[in-house]
């Protein structure tokens, strides 16, 4: 069994999707719960591969190959899981804020987390504070998750913690942010829970927001 985790873990973490799915077909075929093979296969993998990605060991193209491949991981294990299954880690809610238009880091940070075991709403960018709260409440989400890659926008994260806390909904959502001009001491400083550098980073620091692993 523990070969069947093995495999699967290190085809994911090298981008081999075929393996992938033959290996996770295999370990079906042999008994092996399909909620398992998602744990101790699939996601030990992209979790090695954002620890490589992290320290700069690999870059964007290997962590696109990688997500590709435990995605069909996924789906070869799908008709044997629920979706809580599959995103048991807790819901975020994603978004570049008011302003700022840029998508990018973003859009790979959401793949790290689905990846990684998070349901992940994209409110896409140009985010109002509003919309944040909205879709907080809507969605029942446990984290929210800011992006912002200028300065100038980043002063806008503060609307959207205040925004939470007067809707009341800060007792139960935990705020995370991030993009290239922020800090940790800046979401210290705006009261924010997280900090995360870089995708990588985020799927480590929204893990421990939730208080597993």
């Amino acid at each position: 069994m523990e070969s069947y985790f093995d495999t699967i873990s290190k085809a994911v973490e090298s981008g081999d999707d075929k393996q992938v799915a033959k290996t996770a077909r295999e370990a079906l075929a042999g008994g092996v719960a399909a909620l398992n093979i998602l744990e101790k296969g699939l996601v030990p993998g992209i979790q090695a591969l954002g620890k490589l990605f992290k320290d700069g060991q690999v870059y964007l193209p290997e962590v696109l190959i990688s997500c590709r491949a435990m995605g069909l991981g996924v789906e070869e294990l799908r008709p044997y899981l629920s979706d809580a299954n599959i995103h048991n880690k807790g819901t975020i809610v994603l978004g570049t804020v008011a302003g700022d238009l840029h998508d990018i880091g973003k859009n790979l940070t959401k793949l790290m987390l689905e990846c990684g075991g998070f349901n992940v709403k994209d409110l896409g960018v140009d985010v109002s504070a509003e919309s944040f709260v909205t879709a907080a409440r809507e969605y029942n989400a446990d984290i929210v998750g800011m992006s912002a890659l200028l300065t100038m926008t980043m002063t806008y994260m503060p609307e959207v913690v205040k925004a939470l806390g007067v809707a009341g909904l800060r007792d139960n959502v935990r705020v995370m942010i991030g993009g290239a001009p922020i800090s940790r001491e800046y979401a210290d400083e705006i009261g924010a829970d997280g900090f995360a550098a870089d995708c990588a980073s985020a799927v480590d620091e929204a893990t421990r927001l939730m208080g597993i692993g």
